[in-house]
């Protein structure tokens, strides 16, 4: 017997994230700047913190609901209405994950039958296509592009649609380009999508990180409240990475049974995290202001700082990611990544690694200081002008 031989195929054929291998080369390489990592550099709020801390001294450290902390939950539903005048039943169409990660998993695992397809805006998210390809789905690209914002239209999403089609995730703010969705972009989107059995997962991780206006979720527009599943979690907004914390709201029939499956598999998010979203979601919007204040301004620099070298780049409204075109370099977006970290020690992400549509393109996030964003933006400049053709 060959070990190797009893894997599932459809596991041992999946790709190693692509955002992973530049991580590991810089991990042995001195004198390196990273603008890889999709990770809010501000420790969590220290109220956040403490309430985690004080449930801990308190012994709250068993299981939870399956569903979450009742109390978490009432919170949640309470922010959807205050933030995007959504209502939701704590009791029946809310569900909190390990993350936001495991909610794509659920929804995605609890919709899909084997051969269905689901469709995928790209370039985005890594997690989705495997996600797909794990419950048996066919993932379908959609790709997205610059002259367009990098938006999903309306004509691209309708060629796509078969008699297969079952789930269109929707992710926006997008990572990696930092593209939104506005409401007139998500109108168009709904009326292809009114007449036809296909759910939406909106995937809304990032839905505090916007700039120049008020993010809207596709639940809002009419008609499509009833067949829309959002995901989002405490990870970006409330720099809350390692808590490991996100949730689900939608329609109950569909989130009944991701909880189902949420139930045998993992069973509850952790007890203590849910203390410290619970603390988050109550006192939490003064210090996702301030975050999103001090994004915006180093957008501004990152986005100058690559058109000034000559890249074009493309003004992200959303997120905490700039996605510079680097086809005037003359190399792959592989190429560009592998040579700049040898060359200058700076890490950025090939836009490849979410997607076929990412070619020509590298992700840069600016979830780290205006000091560090200064200093690799010299040496990427340096770089540029060493090999702009």
């Amino acid at each position: 017997m060959r070990i190797e031989d009893m894997i599932a195929k459809k596991v041992a054929q999946m790709p190693p994230s692509g955002i992973r291998k530049f991580f590991d080369v810089a991990n042995e390489i001195g004198d390196v700047i990273s603008l890889g990592v999709g990770e809010p550099d501000f420790d969590t709020p220290w109220h956040v913190r403490e309430e985690g801390i004080y449930s801990l001294e308190k012994g709250k450290t068993v299981y939870s609901a399956n569903a979450g902390l009742l109390e978490l939950r009432q919170e949640i539903c309470r922010y959807m209405q205050r933030r995007f005048d959504l209502i939701y039943s704590p009791t029946k169409q809310c569900l909190v994950t390990v993350g936001g990660s495991e909610g794509i998993d659920l929804a995605i695992r609890t919709l899909i039958e084997t051969g269905e397809e689901v469709l995928i805006p790209e370039p985005s998210f890594v997690s989705y296509k495997p996600c797909a390809v794990l419950a048996g789905g066919v993932p379908v690209p959609i790709p997205t592009r610059e002259e367009d914002d990098f938006k999903l239209t309306a004509h691209e999403l309708e060629k796509a649609i078969t008699p297969k089609t079952k789930i269109l995730i929707l992710p926006f703010p997008n990572n990696p380009t930092g593209a939104i969705m506005e409401r007139e972009d998500l109108e168009a989107i709904a009326k292809v999508l009114r007449d036809k059995n296909i759910i939406v997962i909106s995937d809304e991780i990032y839905a505090e990180l916007t700039y120049g206006g008020e993010h809207v979720s596709i639940a809002h527009i009419e008609g499509m409240y009833e067949r829309t599943v959002i995901l989002s979690g405490f990870s970006k907004a409330y720099s809350m990475t390692g808590w490991r914390l996100g949730y689900a709201v939608g329609p109950a029939p569909i989130i009944s049974m991701m909880i189902k499956v949420h139930q045998f598999a993992i069973m509850c998010a952790p007890t203590t995290s849910q203390y410290a979203g619970i603390e988050a979601m109550r006192s939490g919007d003064e210090d996702v202001r301030k975050m999103r204040e001090a994004y915006d301004q180093r957008r501004r620099v990152m986005l100058d700082g690559f058109r000034s070298m000559g890249l074009s780049c493309f003004e992200p409204k959303g997120a905490f990611y700039v996605f510079p075109c680097i086809k005037r370099m003359g190399m792959t977006s592989e190429e560009f990544c592998e040579k700049l970290l040898m060359d200058q020690r700076v890490v950025v992400v090939p836009g490849t690694a979410f997607g076929e549509s990412g070619e020509g393109f590298v992700r840069a996030s600016y979830a780290y200081s205006i000091e560090v964003i200064k200093e690799a933006l010299a040496r990427i400049e340096v770089f540029v002008k060493k090999h702009l053709k």
